[in-house]
This record gives structure tokens, sequence and C-alpha cells, in this order.
């Protein structure tokens, strides 16, 4: 008797499953109807830093600050480094070294290798230098042997 109940009932799921629209339609708070789909549009490197660029220009407070930088550093790469010296900008006019200093350490979680790293010190030596960020030596399992920050 169950056979036959299931034999009826699991074809007429099936049919129902695959008629369900691509995308859901949901009301929000307000009256208007608002479509939501699971694709989103790709982003380009170059959008990517203008972004992130602009985003650390204008924040005003820590809270903003660390918020952008979870963000930026939750994405698979890299962020450039007009990007990191935008958010080495903001720390210094939020006035809190310690993100500064985390900053760099994000940049070392990030990239593959040591040399990597030591081109984005490289590149970004100049405003270290006038915004006061010092950073100190220390041993590392990322890079096997002891390091020092430039």
């Amino acid at each position: 008797m169950s056979r036959r109940v299931f034999a009826t009932v699991l074809p007429s799921l099936k049919a129902s499953r695959a008629a369900r629209p691509a995308f859901v339609v949901s009301r929000s708070f307000s009256s208007t109807l608002r479509a939501r789909s699971s694709g989103h549009e790709a982003e380009t490197f170059e959008s990517f830093t203008e972004r992130y660029t602009t985003f650390f220009q204008s924040v005003e407070d820590l809270f903003e600050l660390q918020r952008g930088l979870n963000n930026c550093f939750a994405y698979d790469l890299v962020p450039a480094p007009s990007v990191i010296e935008a958010a080495l900008r903001a720390a210094r006019r939020v006035d809190d070294y310690s993100t500064a200093v985390r900053i760099f350490e994000g940049i070392k979680e990030k990239v593959e290798n040591k040399s990597q790293y030591e081109a984005y010190l490289r590149e970004l030596k100049s405003i270290k230098e006038e915004l006061g960020t010092s950073l100190l030596c220390r041993s590392s399992a990322r890079f096997s042997r002891r390091s020092c920050y430039l």
C-alpha cells in the first residue's frame, strides 16, 4: 500500500521542483516587489581598486576603517598598493597605530611568498616612513624563518 502512495507522490514532487523559477521574488517592508537572484556581476581588479581607494579616502572613524579592511581582505586577491596606501592614511586620520600595523600583517597573510611581501614593503616604504609606522622583527611560521618587517 505505501509503495503505491510513494509511486504517485514522488513524480509529482519532482515535477513541482522543476517548475520553480530561477529567482525568488519577495516583499520587503515597503509595498514594492524586489527580485533577488544568485548571480552577481563580476568585478574587475581595477574597479575593486578604485572602489576601495575611494572608500578609504572617505573613512571618518575607526569602525568604518576596520569594516572596510575586513571586507577588502575577504576577497581572494591581494589589494593594490594604492588601496593599502589609502587604508594607511585612513588609519593615521583616525589616529589608530595598531590598525596600521595590522594592515601590513594582513598583506603578509594574503601574499603567496616572501618576495611578494618584500615587494609590497618596498612599494609602500615612503608612506610607511611618512606616517611613522615601524614594524618589528619576529619569528614567523609563515615564511619558515625569522623575518624582519622593513
